[in-house]
Parts: structure tokens; C-alpha cells; sequence
């Protein structure tokens, strides 16, 4: 009931006369002063919310007060939900749902609807006191070591396995795919030890089976529920071996339904086999035979044992033994016209999911861990948004620790999200002004947070959504200063932060580390499409120690048109050298992929410029991204001092290496058709967006020359295809290389400018030999040409080659003029005269120049 309190002051001069005039005034003040500490009381009082305790040592059938307090979360979000129903004047200023320390077990996920929204005024409020975790797991007790053999149990873990039963859990038997020891995750049995992987001999799309090589002293003889985990490209897959068949020194593998179809016949992403680097990676896992070192686990499940081989600093008579039983914790389900609002968690765990579509149905990902319901390639391309597209697939979303749809104004703060099998914060549909702040994701098999739609399962992925109703679409969510560190450790093909189609998102401040693939993942669709996306921010997170198990992957990804969205002052670094990966170098730092469109990237810092474009839509503005950032972005990145405290919980690092990209300088040649070149203008704009500047563009008659590095080598090949013209060169060869530093000894200038010259040597291939053996010995042979390069303060002179065609590049000082610089070259210095005679007999003008003109100058645009 509200308290209700009347303070009434009267005047002591009219109800006490009989008092002197000091003393009636000092009682008249002391009143006064009684009277607004009351009401300041009162106002304190009223200003409060309503406290609803949960403890452990409490029962459901208490009142809920902090002296008998509630067992269960679920009985003090039901009587929060009855005093909104029947409007008490208590909760004017709120509910806030208090749970004391410790580990609570649920039996079912806890579900907020609708009839439990607060308001702007009155938030419902969920707080952990201490460490308070809801944990969808349960401890496994009564550890036995094994006494006597266990069929098909390797001899080597003789005597060293212990066992326990499996509680039956919901009458079926428990299923699980983790198991976590003392807090950490051990391993699922597989056939090969530690990072190991082997490699596919043959995939047959037509039969739908795989050969692998056989392992000496592994038996495959034991399938029932084995599995393989191939590696292909972006993304991995989890197959349910159905039959093996020897042939050979191979292994012939056959696969459940639907992921058997499913794996064969969708081309992106398909096993790889190459000569070059190697077959996709693979290992096969959950068979008895395959226990055979400390760390690993297999539940033989018609038996309801569980066999563990514990590494030598476990005791498994004291152990914290924990598997996962529900795949959802927490779920707050809105619906489109009644939405959960003004809901917040704070200082709460999350911990122990389970995910078992792959053991039930397969898990075969399209991307960022969206597996695939069908897919297929089309005999006759096309779709009408796509003229050319040939892959079509339709997708489900993995399952979520904690669920969110149709929500506003929700909040996760300071919580924990660990030990999960999949995803853990997926914020999925009709989510609008919510925030994901101060938080914790470590230790989770899938992603750490996914957010908005990606398709939903009747939409092929490929067709741009945009709904009618723009209430379905996520809008003005927020997510910063998290730590995220040790995710996708299952999923491989997960990332960091998934976001989907979503509208004015703002991602900022996190640390993303220790992730499988990408670091922040946003877009979706492979389309150019005007869509629901727009106005969405990427701003100063720090990505770094990602890509650990795939390739064609980035720091920052992105997909699809989204007008008016930034990628500003993020740091990204050190992506690990991925063991399996079948193009190696296919990594970047900022990735732009298909249909990317209307986005401003700029100012962000990363070691080198490996980014990559492709094919991206219009008006994409880059500016500023690179090594040469100012130092300042590159300290502000991250977590914010007040939740710096996060990185005690960093994931330790992989001792893998960390990939180091050379950067080199290469040169483009664009020859155009009767001298229609691009104007100046479309050529800057070009450069814009394309993270050039527009100074290493130059122009000749019908050609034209960018001067870049090799690192944009991959992006350019396809955004130069936009200017239209006939033929395209790359010259990466480079046949001659002065440089300042290493030739004369003295540190460059800062600036300088570049002169692009272009000759041809002469139709002659003894001729052509001799001018490449005059240029490999020319520093020790004419030592005279280096010296007088270096009196006439040249940086660098540099010589590539194509076929018969040389671009010659030689930096000068910012400001100064080759004709005023060049002279220098020969003062007192004969033999630069007597080299250039003898190098004219091997060159030519190219096509286009004057009879007696050799080399051309290329001009910069203006």
C-alpha cells in the first residue's frame, strides 16, 4: 500500500501565545525543519521501487522480502507481473527483482512476455548481487575410475578412464555435445590429438560420400554416432556419419538426411581440393575408439555412461563436472503490436546452454553460422534481383542462450554470458532502443551476440528484405563496451557480432579477441538492392586475434546497401595464420564483400592496407584507413576506462602465428579506347572509393597508371572492371628496385613525389635477356649509376616489367622537379652517360609515341 502522510505547520505566534516571541520562533523553525525532513523522507521513500528478493535458501511460498525471499526467478517475475496487473501503487517507481549469490539451476528457460513490460518510470529491473548464475546445466556426480575393459576403448586409455552415469534428465536420456570441468571445456573424442586436423582425399556430390585416409590404429568400425567436421572454406560443417566403407588405404563415408543432400549440393561454401594447398580439412569425433588422450570425453548414450580421461592435474573425486540441457536460458518474447519494454539485467551469468540440431539434423552453415534448410545450385541462373545468381539457399538460426523479439528498451549490463553451446545474446526480431553494455561473452561455441533479421526460413537469403511493417526491423539498438574473447570455439564459421538487416545500430567500444572468423559481421542479402538497412555505425571497437580456424575473413565484414552507415576509428590487428586455410593469403583487416554500399570508412587503424572490395555497390567513400592513422584513435579504441576492468577476463592467446602482410608496390595499366578515359572528376571519386589517393592516378594518350600497393591488389582487379576499359595489366614483376636507405645510406624524406615513365624493350628476347642481366648486376658491376641516383636526391627508381613493357617510377623530394634534379645524375660522373647509350638499344616507345620517342611521361590527374 502507498504511504500516505500529511505534514500540517502552524503558525506558533497564533496557537501558542503564551510562549516570548524568541521561543515561539525557534519552535516554529524546529517544526519546520521536522516538517521537511518528512517530506524529504517521504519523497525518498516514494522515489524507491518495489524490492522483490530471490535466494537461494528461500522458498516460493514466501512473500518475497529480503527477510523471506522467493527460491525462483520465476516466481518473482510472476508476482511482479501480478502487482502490474492489478496496477499497485507500489511500483510507481518500479520493480526491482533482487537475487542473492549463487547458482541457479532451471529446470525451464525463464520467459518475460509482454504483461511483464515496465515503463520509462517504472523499469522492471532483474540485479545479481555478487556472482548470481542461471545456469541451464547439471553437475555430474559419483565418479568412478573404470575397473576391468570397456568395448572398443583404445589400449592405451586402460586404466586411465573414469566413468559416471548420465542422469535422466526429461525420460529420453541426456544428450549433450560439452562437457565443462572445473569451468573449462573438455574435449569431445576425436580421432585426431590436439589442433590436428587430416585432409579429404575426394568428395562425390553425386553419391554424397567422402573419402578419407585411414589412420593406423584407428578403427572406424564403431559409427553409431559419429560425426565429421569438415572444413570448407568460410564456414565448417557437421556431418552424421550413417555407413564407412574400406577401400583400400581409404575410407569411404556416407552421411544422414537432410545434411547429407544439403552438403553435397549447395556450391558456396563447397569442400575444397587442390593440389596446390591442400584438401579441406577434416577430423571425426563421438566414438569410443577415438578416447585416447587426457582432456577427452564420450557419452556412450545407449548405456548412459559418461567416460572421462582427466588430465593429471584433475581429481576426479573433487571435480565441478557440469553438461548442458536447455538451449534456451532466458527468453523475452514480444509480439509485434504488444512488445516487452523498459525490461533490464544487470550483474547476472548466464551459463551452461546446449545446442543439439547438429547431433539431431546436421549443421551445415551458409554463413555466419545460419545453417542451411536447403540449397542448391541453379541450372538456369538468375532471380529477379540478381540477373547472374546461381546459388540459392534457404536458411535457420541457431539457437540462443538468451532470446529476445519485439522488445524496446531492454537492457543487458554488467552481466556474464559463459559456457554456452551456441549463440549467446541473440536480439532476433522487432527490437528497437535496447541496450547490450558492460558485458562479458567468453567461452561460447557459436556467436557472441547476433542481432535484427538475417532471412527468415521461407526467404531465399539473397532476396533484399524490407518489410511492409518497419516495426519487424531492428532499429536504434546499441551495443558497446563489451569484452568479447573466446567465441565461435565450436562453429568455427560464427563471429564475434553478427548484426543482420538492422537500422541505426550503433556498435562501439567493444574488444573482439580469440575469434574463429570475423571479429563484426554486418549486412546480409549479396544485394546492391535498396533495402531495410541504413544508418548504421561500426565505431572504435578493437578486433584483434581473429580468423583462427578460416580465410576469406576480416576484422570488419559487411554486406549489402546500407546509406548513411560509418566504419570510423576502429583498431584491427593481428589475425592468426589459420592452419587449413586454402587460399592463405584471402585474409584483410576491412572487408567490404557483395553489394556493399553507401558507406563511409575512414580513420581506422590497421597494420597494413589489406582490404578488400568486392563487388561492392556505389557511393562507398574510403578515407584515411591504415598504418598512418593518428595515434590518438588507435589509444581510444576499445573498452572505456570504466569497463577496463572486463579485460581480466581475457582469453589467453593461441600460440599460433599472426599473419604479417608484405606490402609491396605494384603498378595497373587501364588502356581505353580512342582516348575515352574517365574525366578527372569520376577518376577522384574513383579513388574515394577505393582508399586511394587520387595522386597515384596518371594519365598518357588512352592509358592510364595507378601506382598502389600489392596488398589492393585483389580488390582492385574487380573495382577497376567499373571504369570500362579494354584491357587491365598488372605489373608486380620487379626487375630493378633502388632505394635510398639501403643505396646511399640516408633515412628518406617524408614526402615525395612520384614521375611514372612506360617504354617498351625491343621485339628481340636475346636483347630482352641481356637488359634484365645488366639490371641484376648493375649495383655491383656499375656502381656509378646508384652514386649518381643518389647525388641527385632521387628516393627510389623503380623498374617493372610486363611481357615487353616497362613502367619506370622514380620519387623526388615533394616539391622539387625531375629536370632540375636530374643533371645530377651525371655530374662528374661519366658513367651514367655511358650506361644510358648502352640501354637505348634495348628500348622502344610503346604504342602511340612519336617515331623518335622512347619513354612517355604519365601525368597525374588534376
Amino acid at each position: 500500500m502507498e504511504r500516505k502522510m500529511t505534514i500540517e505547520v502552524q503558525d506558533a505566534n497564533q496557537k501558542n501565545h503564551h510562549f516570548p516571541s524568541d521561543v515561539s520562533s525557534g519552535i516554529r523553525q524546529f517544526w519546520l525543519f521536522f516538517g521537511l525532513l518528512l517530506i524529504l523522507n517521504l519523497l525518498y521513500f516514494k522515489a524507491n521501487a518495489v524490492d522483490i528478493y530471490v535466494s537461494k535458501n528461500g522458498a516460493d511460498s514466501n512473500l518475497g522480502t529480503k527477510e523471506k525471499p522467493l527460491a525462483t526467478v520465476h516466481s518473482a517475475i510472476r508476482k511482479a507481473r501480478e502487482l502490474r496487473r492489478l496496477k499497485d501503487s507500489s511500483i510507481k517507481n518500479g520493480i526491482r527483482i533482487i537475487i542473492d549469490k549463487g547458482i541457479y539451476q532451471l529446470n525451464e528457460p525463464v520467459i518475460l512476455r509482454p504483461e511483464d513490460s515496465g515503463t520509462k518510470d517504472s523499469p522492471t529491473e532483474i540485479i545479481g548481487t555478487e556472482k548470481v548464475v542461471l545456469s541451464g546445466g547439471i553437475k555430474i556426480n559419483s565418479w568412478k575410475k573404470v575397473a576391468g575393459t570397456v568395448p572398443g576403448l583404445p589400449k592405451i586409455a586402460n586404466g586411465k578412464i573414469w566413468v559416471a552415469d548420465v542422469p535422466n534428465f526429461d525420460g529420453n536420456g541426456l544428450l549433450f555435445r560439452q562437457l565443462w570441468i572445473n569451468g573449462s571445456k573438455a574435449v569431445r573424442a576425436k580421432n585426431y590429438n590436439g589442433d590436428a586436423m587430416g585432409r579429404i582425399l575426394s568428395w562425390d556430390s553425386k553419391t554424397q560420400t567422402c573419402k578419407i585416409p585411414i589412420q593406423k590404429d584407428i578403427n572406424l568400425g564403431n559409427i553409431n554416432g559419429m560425426e565429421m567436421l569438415i572444413h570448407q572454406w568460410w564456414a565448417i560443417a557437421n556431418l552424421r556419419v550413417k555407413s564407412v566403407k574400406i577401400i583400400g588405404n581409404a575410407a569411404e563415408l556416407s552421411f544422414m538426411q537432410p545434411e547429407s543432400r544439403i552438403q553435397s549440393e549447395h556450391p558456396w561454401p563447397a569442400p575444397w581440393i587442390s593440389e596446390k594447398t591442400g584438401n579441406s580439412a577434416f577430423y571425426l569425433t563421438n566414438a569410443i575408439q577415438f578416447l585416447n588422450e587426457p582432456g577427452e570425453w564420450f557419452e556412450d548414450f545407449k548405456n548412459h555412461k559418461l567416460y572421462y580421461w582427466p588430465k593429471a592435474s584433475e581429481n576426479m573425486l573433487k571435480a565441478d563436472v557440469m553438461v548442458p540441457v536447455l538451449e534456451n536460458l532466458l527468453k523475452i518474447e514480444g509480439t509485434i503490436d504488444n512488445q516487452v519494454s523498459f525490461v533490464n539485467f544487470k550483474r547476472i551469468s548466464f551459463e551452461h546452454s546446449t545446442w543439439l540440431r547438429p547431433s539431431k539434423n546436421g549443421h551445415v552453415p551458409h554463413q555466419a553460422g545460419m545453417y542451411m534448410l536447403d540449397a542448391y545450385k541453379l541450372k538456369t541462373p538468375g532471380t529477379p534481383d540478381k540477373p547472374t545468381l546461381e546459388n540459392q539457399a534457404w536458411v535457420g538460426r541457431p539457437a540462443s542462450a538468451v532470446e529476445v523479439n519485439y522488445a524496446n528498451n531492454t537492457s543487458f549490463e554488467n552481466c556474464r554470458f559463459e559456457h554456452l553451446a551456441s549463440t549467446g545474446l541473440d536480439y532476433k526480431k522487432g527490437t528497437s532502443e535496447n541496450e547490450i553494455k558492460g558485458n562479458l561473452f567468453k567461452d561460447i561455441g557459436g556467436s557472441a551476440i547476433l542481432i535484427g533479421t538475417f532471412s527468415d526460413e521461407a526467404t531465399e537469403v539473397h532476396l533484399p528484405y524490407n518489410p511492409s511493417d518497419k516495426r519487424e526491423i531492428s532499429t536504434s539498438d546499441k551495443i558497446e563496451n563489451n569484452l568479447i574473447t573466446d567465441v565461435t570455439n565450436e562453429d568455427w564459421g560464427a563471429v564475434g557480432i553478427g548484426a543482420g538487416y538492422v537500422r541505426g545500430i550503433k556498435i562501439l567500444h567493444n574488444e573482439i579477441s580469440n575469434v574463429s572468423y570475423s571479429g563484426i559481421s554486418m549486412g546480409w542479402g549479396w544485394t546492391k538492392t535498396q533495402n531495410a538497412m541504413k544508418n548504421n555505425t561500426i565505431s572504435a571497437n578493437k578486433i584483434h586475434h581473429y580468423g583462427k580456424h578460416m580465410y576469406d575473413v576480416a576484422g570488419i565484414y559487411t554486406l549489402s546497401a546500407q546509406p548513411e552507415s560509418f566504419i570510423t576509428e576502429n583498431v584491427v590487428d593481428s589475425i592468426y595464420k589459420a592452419p587449413f586455410a586454402h587460399l592463405p593469403d584471402h585474409w584483410f583487416y576491412l572487408y567490404t564483400d557483395e553489394g556493399s554500399s553507401n558507406f563511409t570508412v575512414k580513420n581506422n587503424w590497421t597494420p597494413t592496407e589489406k582490404f578488400l572490395q568486392n563487388a561492392n555497390g556505389p557511393d562507398n567513400l574510403w578515407e584515411n584507413n591504415g598504418p598512418k592513422v593518428t595515434e590518438n584513435i588507435k589509444q581510444n579504441a576499445g573498452l572505456e576506462k570504466p569497463f577496463q576492468y572486463l579485460l581480466r577476463d581475457k582469453a589467453v592467446y593461441s600460440k599460433r602465428g599472426i599473419n604479417q602482410a608484405e606490402d609491396k608496390s605494384v603498378v595497373f595499366e587501364l588502356v581505353f579506347k580512342n582516348n575515352n578515359l574517365p574525366s578527372d572528376k569520376v577518376l577522384e571519386v574513383f579513388a574515394k572509393e577505393n582508399n586511394l589517393l587520387s595522386s597515384s592516378i596518371y594519365k598518357w594518350n588512352n592509358r592510364l597508371v595507378i601506382y598502389t600497393s600489392n596488398l589492393k591488389v585483389e580488390s582492385l582487379q574487380q573495382t577497376l572492371k567499373r571504369l570500362n576499359a579494354l584491357e587491365i595489366k598488372l605489373y608486380d614483376n620487379l626487375l630493378y628496385d633502388f632505394n635510398r636507405e639501403k643505396n646511399c645510406g640516408d633515412k628518406p624524406v617524408e614526402e615525395w613525389d612520384n614521375i611514372i615513365l612506360s617504354a617498351n624493350l625491343v621485339n628481340d628476347e636475346k636483347m630482352q635477356r641481356e637488359y634484365l642481366d645488366y639490371h641484376k648486376t648493375q649495383f655491383e658491376k656499375w656502381p656509378e649509376i646508384s652514386k649518381g641516383f643518389c647525388n641527385a636526391d632521387f628516393q627510389r627508381l623503380a623498374i617493372f616489367k610486363k611481357d615487353r613493357q616497362l613502367m619506370l617510377i622514380i620519387s623526388i623530394p615533394k616539391g622539387k622537379k625531375l629536370d632540375d634534379l636530374n643533371p645530377k645524375t651525371t655530374l662528374n660522373n661519366p658513367k651514367v652517360d655511358e650506361w644510358n647509350a648502352i640501354m637505348k638499344k634495348y628500348q622502344e616507345g610503346i604504342e602511340g609515341t612519336k617515331p623518335d620517342e622512347t619513354w612517355v611521361f604519365f601525368k597525374p590527374i588534376e
